[in-house]
């Protein structure tokens, strides 16, 4: 191995000094996750050529049709969440309710994980990116067995979150609140190596992910600001390239790199906004927030949302600071909102905005 190469573990231990309180477990726990999104990714690599792909005919708790592989994926993570002694509570889009974990070596977990196994599977049969989202609460009750409430906390009490996309690379972007790194799988040596140190979104973009086949059923602040992205203006590179894979990992991951913003709103169908604020929103909030940029549910700071289910849904509007701020202000019936004013630029340069909001 190249000496200058560092790999996840070697990382991972590096930063140890940065959680005293954790004395080891949360590092175990992060090593546990790369383990099984491994075993995962050599499947989702073979996937087209064993029987592993169509309908498993069952449906999860949202009402979709599960993949073969979803529920591959979700087995091999609660497995290594299991064995690993540091988790007590699984939660996870393919099951109902949570899932304790009772094991011997578990009897003094401390940690919770909430975890969406692999998103948008449905586009394993394209041979598009999909990925494995991940979010790290520390126990709050001390007394007995773990309980719902320790799993419904608010996204700012996230200890790490992170995603694993499986693409033309297999790369795991995490964070524990102090910046995100990014590690690309060396097949060779079968080891996750720092190839992205300390990602930062740019402030401001080009790209914008939404799906606009459901254009019609949009609030009206989204319907306006997808015009704004489309309007040509010089001084603000627009009209803006829209560009939607349908895979949220896929989706953030290229807008973490280039800059853009991903939005999924409330719809007719979907009031209450379709993505899960647990597993999916959270996590990829504390991780744009932690590059730069900002999530927010088109008025409020997703982060700061109470949890009150274990499902629950919540609209998404993340990515660079900037684009984030402009659909916020259409959202807001603000006319004139996405126009840069010497006052904003001012106010940029005193450092009161810009950045982490």
């Amino acid at each position: 191995m190249n000496s200058g190469v560092k790999t996840l573990g070697q990382f991972i231990i590096e930063k140890q000094a940065d959680f005293p309180y954790a004395k080891g477990e949360l590092s175990r726990l992060l090593r546990d996750i790369a383990i099984a999104a491994k075993i995962v990714n050599r499947e989702v690599n073979k996937a087209g050529l064993v029987d592993i792909l169509g309908d498993l005919g069952t449906t999860n708790i949202q009402g979709e049709g599960q993949k073969k592989l979803d529920v591959y994926a979700n087995e091999q993570f609660i497995s290594a969440l299991s064995s690993g002694g540091e988790c007590c509570i699984v939660a996870s889009e393919e099951n109902d309710d949570i899932i304790y974990i009772d094991s011997a070596v578990s009897h003094n977990a401390k940690y919770i994980v909430c975890i969406d196994p692999l998103d948008g599977s449905s586009n394993i049969d394209c041979n598009v990116a999909v990925g494995t989202i991940f979010s790290i609460y520390r126990r709050k009750s001390t007394n007995g067995r773990a309980a719902l409430e320790d799993v419904l906390q608010k996204g700012t009490e996230q200890v790490a979150a992170g995603y694993v996309i499986y693409g033309s690379s297999t790369m795991l972007v995490y964070t524990t609140g102090k910046g995100v790194n990014g590690f690309t799988l060396d097949p060779s040596i079968g080891e996750f190596c720092l190839s992205h140190p300390e990602l930062k979104i740019p402030e401001d973009g080009t790209i914008y992910s939404i799906n606009e086949g459901n254009y019609v059923h949009f609030p009206e602040g989204v319907k306006k600001y997808i015009k704004h992205c489309q309007v040509e203006d010089a001084g603000t590179r627009r009209p803006y390239t829209s560009r939607y894979i349908g895979s949220m990992v896929a989706d953030i991951h290229r807008n973490l790199i280039k800059g853009g913003i991903y939005i999924y709103p409330t719809t007719a169908a979907s009031p209450g906004g379709k993505l899960r604020l647990l597993y999916e929103c959270n996590p990829m909030a504390f991780i744009v927030e932690q590059a730069g940029g900002k999530a927010s549910d088109g008025s409020s700071r997703i982060l700061d949302i109470d949890p009150v289910t274990l499902h629950q849904r919540c609209p998404i509007f993340i990515g660079s600071a900037r684009m984030v701020r402009q659909a916020e202000a259409f959202m807001q019936g603000n006319a004139a909102a996405g126009q840069d004013t010497q006052a904003e630029a001012r106010l940029e340069e005193l450092g009161i905005i810009g950045g982490i909001d």
